[in-house]
C-alpha cells in the first residue's frame, strides 16, 4: 500500500475525463497536466463497454469528439486519430458523420495512450473518498482509497464516472444472475444464456423502449441462438428520436449559458420538451432495421420475436418448474385492457436507463463533508462552502442546471475548457494549501 499526491484527480476514464485530460494537456501549464491523474477501474478504456456491438453507431457527429469544437487544430481529434492509423480515406468514403461505437471507443483509448503529461492509472477502482482538512478545519483536498489499498491525495477532484444503473423496484427481488442491466450485457449474456433448461434455447425478456433496450433485443438474436426475445415497453410503440435541426441547436455548447441562466420552472419545461431528443427513443435508421428484422421473420415463417407496447410489469418472481428447474415469472398488465397475464422466461434484460439522482459516490461524498445540498456553478464546480480551498467538479450529471446535453458527448470539448479554465483561475488567484501540508483525514 502506498500514498500518492496529485493536483487534479479524475475518477473514470470515460469521454468526459479524457476530454478534460486533453484540455489540461493543452492549457499551457505542463506542470498542472503532469500533476493530474485519471483513475480507471478496468484494464483499458472502452466506451459503452458492455454494448460495444459491431453494428452500433454513435448518434452524435464525430466533429463533437473530445476536442474539435474547442480546438480544431488539436492533434487529439478523431480525424487525426484516423489519419495516424491510415484509415482516413476509408472513413471519408463512408459518407457519414456517425462512426461505429467501437471506432469511437478505440479513438478514446488512443487518446489515453498518447497523453504526454496526464497519467492514466488502470485497474484502480475508487472505493472510498474522504475529505482532507487543514488544522484550521478548511477543506483542502480529498483522499481516495483504491481497491488495491493505495491512497491518492488530491486538491481538486473530478467525478466523471456517470450515473448509476437504474433497476426498477419490481425486479430487485429476483436473483442477481437472472437480471442483466444493459450496462452489463456483454459481460453477462453468456452466463444468462446458460440458465436455459437443457436442450432448449434461452427465453429472454427485454424491458424498456429506448436505444439500449432495442440494442439488447437485437443482439440477443445472435447471442442466444434459437430464442425468440420478447420486448416489453410501457409506451404505445417504439419511437424515433426527434432529430430536427432546430431542436438540435439546443445541444450547442453555447446553449448551456442560456439554459443555466433560466429560472428553474423554465429549465424544467425545456427538459420535458427535449425528452424525446435523447430518451425513450431510437435512432431512425436503427428503428427501420429493427422493424425490417421482425417483418423478415414473419414473411419467412421463422420464430417471430415480440415487441409489446402499452405493457407494464407489476410483479416478478422465480418459480420451480416441473422438471426440477427454475424460471422467472413476470406478471404483465396490458394497459389497454387492464388484464394481467404471466410471461415466463429464463432471464430479464433491463434497458431501463439510469438513476436520476446524483450517483451514490457523489451523495456519499456530500454527506462526508456535511453538504445539505449539491449545488453546481456554471463551471461545474460544487459549492463546498466558505473557506474551502479544494474543489469538486461533476461531469455528466448536471442536466437540471446545464441542460440535457450534459449527459451526452455534445458538449465535451467546451465543458473541459470550462473546468480547466476554472482550475487555472483558482491557482492564479490563490495556490492554497496542498493536501500533504499538515493535513488530517477526517473519518466518516
Amino acid at each position: 500500500m502506498s500514498v500518492h499526491d496529485v493536483d487534479v484527480l479524475m475518477i473514470g476514464a470515460g469521454p468526459s475525463n479524457l476530454a478534460l485530460a486533453v484540455a489540461l494537456e493543452e492549457c499551457g501549464s505542463p506542470e498542472l497536466a503532469a500533476g493530474s491523474m485519471i483513475l480507471e477501474q478496468h484494464e483499458d478504456v472502452k466506451w459503452h463497454r458492455n454494448l460495444l456491438l459491431p453494428w452500433t453507431r454513435s448518434q452524435v457527429s464525430y466533429v463533437k469528439d473530445l476536442v474539435t469544437l474547442r480546438n480544431p487544430r488539436s492533434r487529439f481529434s478523431f480525424l487525426n486519430f484516423l489519419h495516424e492509423r491510415g484509415e482516413l480515406d476509408e472513413f471519408v468514403n463512408l459518407g457519414t458523420f456517425n462512426p461505429f461505437r467501437w471506432q469511437l471507443s478505440t479513438y478514446q483509448q488512443w487518446v489515453a495512450d498518447t497523453l504526454e503529461n496526464v497519467q492514466v492509472r488502470y485497474q484502480a477502482r475508487a472505493e472510498r473518498i474522504l475529505p482532507i482538512h487543514a488544522e484550521d478545519s478548511a477543506l483542502i483536498g480529498f483522499a481516495v482509497t483504491l481497491s488495491t489499498g493505495d491512497t491518492v491525495l488530491c486538491r481538486d477532484l473530478v467525478l466523471g464516472a456517470g450515473r448509476d444503473p437504474f433497476v426498477p423496484e419490481v425486479f430487485r427481488g429476483l436473483p442477481a444472475e437472472r437480471v442483466v442491466h444493459s450496462t452489463q450485457y456483454g459481460g453477462r449474456v453468456a452466463a444468462a444464456a446458460a440458465l436455459a433448461r437443457p436442450g432448449r434455447p434461452m427465453r429472454p425478456v427485454v424491458v424498456g423502449g429506448a436505444q439500449s433496450a432495442a440494442e439488447v433485443f437485437m443482439a440477443l438474436h445472435q447471442d442466444a441462438p434459437g430464442s425468440s426475445p420478447v420486448m416489453l415497453l410501457r409506451s404505445i410503440a417504439l419511437k424515433d428520436y426527434q432529430t430536427s435541426k432546430f431542436v438540435n441547436e439546443l445541444f450547442f455548447p453555447s446553449f448551456v449559458d442560456e439554459f443555466f441562466a433560466m429560472p428553474e420552472p423554465a429549465r424544467a419545461k425545456v427538459l420535458a420538451e427535449m425528452h424525446l431528443t435523447n430518451y425513450a427513443g431510437l435512432a431512425p435508421p436503427f428503428l427501420d432495421e429493427l422493424y425490417t428484422m421482425v417483418y423478415r421473420q414473419k414473411m419467412l415463417g421463422q420464430p417471430v420475436s415480440t415487441i409489446r407496447g402499452l405493457t407494464d410489469v407489476v410483479d416478478a418472481r422465480v418459480e420451480s418448474t416441473p422438471d426440477g428447474g427454475e424460471e422467472v415469472v413476470l406478471d404483465v398488465r396490458d394497459l389497454k385492457s387492464g388484464r394481467v397475464e404471466q410471461v415466463r422466461c429464463d432471464a430479464v434484460f433491463l434497458g431501463t436507463g439510469f438513476d436520476s439522482r446524483m450517483p451514490a459516490m457523489v451523495r456519499d461524498l456530500a454527506e462526508s463533508i456535511d453538504l445539505a445540498e449539491i449545488t453546481v456553478d456554471r463551471r461545474y464546480r460544487v459549492d463546498l462552502g466558505a473557506g474551502a480551498r479544494a474543489s469538486l467538479y461533476l461531469q455528466g450529471v448536471n442536466e437540471a442546471t446545464h441542460g440535457i446535453s450534459d449527459s451526452l458527448i455534445s458538449v465535451l470539448a467546451q465543458r473541459s475548457a470550462d473546468i480547466a479554465g476554472d482550475i487555472l483561475d483558482r491557482r492564479a488567484a490563490d495556490l492554497g494549501v496542498l493536501p500533504g501540508d499538515q493535513a488530517v483525514v477526517v473519518p466518516v
